[in-house]
C-alpha cells in the first residue's frame, strides 16, 4: 500500500447554475514532505467546514483503483492525482478493505478510518456532470476520511502501513451501504456503533434511525 500524492487546495468561487458556489474540491499534487496535523494538511482548507474537515474528517482518501471506473462512465481523459478533491491518493486501500479504526502509519503521521465521504452536488460539479454524485453513491466509490492521531510530515511515496485492524469492524463500503441502501438493518448499526472510531456525523445518523426503528408502528 503506498501513498501516490498529497493534494491540497484553496476555497474558490466556481459557476453552477447561474450562482457563484464556494468549492474547494479543486486541488492540486504538492512536492516534498508535508506537515500533516490533527486540523488538516497544511496549504489545504475546506470552504464548508461544518460539513467537510473536523476531527472525524481531517483527511481524505481515494484509490487510484477508483478512477478507471469515472473515466470510463464520464470519458474522462487521463485525470491528475487529487481530481475528486482527495488530500491523499492512494494504491491498496480501497472502501471495501479498509475497516472503521483501522490504523494506518503514513510517514511519520498516525491516521485512523473514520467513515466514507458522503459526495455532495460538487462531485458532480468537479466532474461536469450532475450523475456523478448519484454515481458515486450507487459505485461506493467514495474515497475514505480519516482522524488524525498522530501529526508528522508525509511525502508522496511512503508506504501506507496498516498497524490496527478489527475484523469484526466493518468496512468503509458497509459503512455506504448502511447510510444510503440498507436503511433498517439495525444490527449492523448496532455493530458499526459499537466501533469507538465511527465518526460521529455517522453515529448520530445511526442512533437517531434505530430510535425510529424501535419505535411502535
Amino acid at each position: 500500500m503506498r501513498l501516490l500524492s498529497i493534494s491540497v487546495g484553496q476555497p474558490q468561487k466556481v459557476r453552477h447554475q447561474g450562482k457563484d458556489v464556494l468549492t474547494a474540491i479543486y486541488k492540486s499534487p504538492v512536492a516534498g514532505p508535508v506537515l500533516v496535523r490533527t486540523t488538516g494538511i497544511d496549504g489545504d482548507r475546506q470552504a464548508n467546514p461544518e460539513v467537510h474537515g473536523g476531527p472525524d474528517k481531517t483527511v481524505l482518501s481515494f484509490a487510484i483503483e477508483n478512477y478507471p471506473f469515472y473515466q470510463e462512465r464520464f470519458g474522462l481523459g487521463d485525470l491528475p492525482h487529487g481530481f475528486f478533491g482527495e488530500n491523499l491518493t492512494t494504491s491498496g486501500i480501497t472502501e471495501t478493505g479498509a475497516r472503521i479504526g483501522d490504523r494506518y502509519r503514513a510517514g511519520d503521521a498516525l491516521l485512523e478510518v473514520t467513515m466514507p465521504r458522503s459526495p455532495c452536488f460538487k462531485f458532480g460539479l468537479r466532474l461536469g456532470a450532475s450523475e456523478a454524485q448519484r454515481a458515486c453513491i450507487e459505485s461506493g466509490h467514495t474515497g475514505i476520511y480519516f482522524r488524525v492521531l498522530e501529526p508528522g510530515a508525509v511525502a508522496a511515496g511512503d508506504h501506507l502501513i496498516l498497524i490496527r485492524s478489527d475484523p469484526d469492524a466493518p468496512s468503509v463500503h458497509e459503512i455506504h451501504r448502511l447510510r444510503f441502501f440498507d436503511k433498517r438493518d439495525a444490527p449492523s448499526m448496532r455493530r458499526a456503533l459499537g466501533m469507538p472510531a465511527l465518526a460521529q456525523v455517522v453515529r448520530a445518523e445511526f442512533e437517531t434511525r434505530l430510535s425510529e426503528l424501535d419505535q411502535p408502528a
